[in-house]
């Protein structure tokens, strides 16, 4: 099966529950659902992490935000493959081998390679990289991504908050 034949790729906004400052994937590149993606994040010094720092401040990107951001992209590529089981939300469960190479800085443009290396009835298993053009800045060993039942983390009752509105991006309503 090629890429082509894949159908479209997900819409990054329309597919994951993160909005500003928080969603750290721009755009799929690439999509074999319940194999592999491949999405961008362009790294900008416009970003809140960066606000307030010095001329000579060291503006490597955080390292567990560029994690985030390859959390985001196996989510996506989950959301391809036909998304939670019903009445499921997906939860980062783990990180191993979690390795960085180089630093990336703003200006750049990460691309992550995610791939499905096992897939279990509550959980997943995702491995890959993510590189700035030929340099590869990050490897993953291994990262796992539960279901859990939505009842179960949701509160309850009239007071409880509720969702963000993927709509509005506003924080939680009370």
């Amino acid at each position: 099966m090629t890429a082509a034949d894949a159908g479209p790729a997900p819409s990054v906004a329309g597919s994951l529950p993160h909005r500003y400052p928080m969603l750290l994937v721009d755009r799929v590149v690439d999509v074999v659902p319940g194999e592999r993606i491949r999405a961008v994040k362009a790294i900008t010094v416009n970003e809140p992490w960066y606000a307030g720092t010095a001329p000579d401040a060291d503006l490597a990107y955080p390292p567990s935000l560029l994690v985030e951001s390859w959390g985001q992209t196996a989510g996506l590529l989950t959301v391809a493959g036909g998304g939670a089981p019903a009445d499921q939300i997906m939860l980062f469960g783990s990180v191993a081998d979690a390795v960085f190479h180089h630093p990336v800085l703003p200006g750049d443009v990460v691309e992550h390679r995610v791939a499905v290396t096992r897939t279990f009835t509550d959980s997943v298993v995702f491995e890959g990289s993510s590189h700035c053009g030929d340099r590869t800045v990050m490897t993953v060993g291994q990262m796992v991504m539960a279901f859990r039942p939505a009842g179960l983390l949701r509160p309850a009752g009239p007071d409880a908050p509720t969702h963000p509105s993927a709509a509005t991006g506003n924080e939680a309503e009370r």
